[in-house]
């Protein structure tokens, strides 16, 4: 590395905030810039669905790091710029203000974009999204007692928001397009304890609904749904995925399937190039597959390889998937492939809302759910990428610690 190279970070989220200061530890000493469009400094975003939404204040608001942090890093930040587009040829990045910014090295950490719905009366005031800390102080203004609040998406970001609107006394309605809660990432029965969950907290969720129209005449004050109900809101937070950002991506003519497609370094299709966070398609080389996460732990793991690798130090990328998620007085922790939820061996009591359960191939453990067990399932993360053989006998008996399984199996 020569110290006149100048790394350039886009996107000042959880990744891009985590890059930035790992680019010092891993070594370079060439100046650093971190272009975000937001005016805050890289932040956590998980309080923004749960501890902010339950509070009426910024109380647990967490910068990553303050101000003096990257200044004695001497980093160069550029709040409220957005990049729009990149010359790969050239490299440089042409920002909206007109000023174009070189690089040597560039590390993409734009994240994603909320879905929205394209439907009549979706411009209304009060259709609202959550991604950034603006979004969340927009939802927690609404969340007042006794508010008819709709929220329009059951999965993670959806159900939380639900829990916590519920917890400052609104009035919750969920509906979910699918035929279950959080159906893309749990088995069926896990599917159900959450139902319980809501509906035990006076929450109505409706599922195999969908909207079919807005109404209101500035704000939304109805919406009808695709089998003609109507019901009265106040709010409406929609919260049904979001798309990984790869505008600047397909400007620098990178390959994108899914995201922006890296290798298990970070490494994009260009060599000067890299990417890292929920705007990424990786290769996983436990699961031997390319993958798209979204996650917290993703976002700030896959940052640091990507750093790394800037600073020509190869290690490969290669953790367990793992997510969770705090509904009400529930949390509930997800690791491994969760695409499918076959051959399930359940510990514990799933119905108390108190269990572990994997699923296992040929002795082998692909995932893990925990809910209300977090020890366990830090224990079952280890279990999973040792890809070492367990009986499912003893993986049901809630008698032997998880800890001395995965001791037994490394003997």
């Amino acid at each position: 590395m020569s110290k006149e190279e100048h790394f350039v970070v886009i996107g000042a989220g959880h990744a891009g905030g985590v890059a930035v200061q790992s680019l010092r530890n891993f070594g370079h000493e060439g100046r650093v810039t971190l272009i975000g469009d937001e005016a805050t400094l890289p932040y956590e975003r998980p309080p923004l669905s749960k501890d902010l939404l339950h509070s009426p204040n910024d109380s647990d608001f967490q910068l990553i790091r303050d101000a003096d942090y990257y200044n004695n890093l001497n980093i160069d930040i550029l709040l409220k710029n957005t990049a729009v587009s990149i010359d790969a040829e050239t490299k440089l990045i042409l920002l909206n203000n007109g000023e174009s910014i070189h690089y040597d090295k560039l590390l993409l950490t734009t994240g994603g974009r909320p879905q929205t719905l394209d439907i009549p009366g979706s411009k209304l005031e009060n259709i609202l999204t959550l991604r950034t800390i603006e979004d969340s102080r927009a939802i927690e203004a609404n969340l007042n007692k006794g508010a008819q609040i709709l929220v329009v998406g059951g999965g993670f970001i959806g159900l939380e928001v639900a829990a916590s609107a519920r917890m400052r006394g609104a009035e919750v309605v969920v509906l979910e397009a699918n035929s279950r809660l959080m159906g893309r990432s749990l088995p069926a029965e896990v599917s159900d304890v959450f139902l319980k969950l809501h509906a035990d907290n006076q929450i109505s969720v409706r599922l195999n609904q969908g909207v079919k129209e807005f109404l209101g005449k500035n704000e939304v004050h109805k919406v009808t749904t695709i089998s003609g109900e109507t019901i009265k809101a106040d709010a409406v937070i929609v919260g049904i995925g979001i798309l990984p950002e790869t505008n600047l991506a397909e400007s620098a003519k990178l390959k994108i399937d899914n995201g922006i497609v890296v290798d298990e370094y970070a490494r994009t299709s260009n060599p000067y190039i890299f990417a890292a966070g929920d705007n990424t398609n990786h290769f996983n080389p436990m699961l031997k597959r390319h993958i798209r996460l979204e996650a917290w732990l993703n976002a700030q793991d896959q940052a640091l390889a990507a750093a790394r690798t800037m600073c020509n130090d190869l290690k490969a990328y290669n953790k367990v998937p793992w997510m969770w998620t705090d509904q009400f007085d529930v949390n509930l922790q997800i690791a491994g492939y969760t695409e499918k939820w076959d051959n399930l061996v359940i510990r514990g009591d799933i119905t108390g809302r108190d269990c572990t359960a994997f699923r296992v191939e040929g002795g082998v453990i692909k995932s893990a759910l925990s809910i209300n067990r977090p020890r366990d399932m830090r224990v079952a993360r280890r279990m999973i990428s040792s890809q070492l053989l367990f009986s499912e006998s003893d993986l049901e008996d809630d008698n032997i610690p998880l800890r001395d399984l995965l001791k037994r199996a490394k003997s």
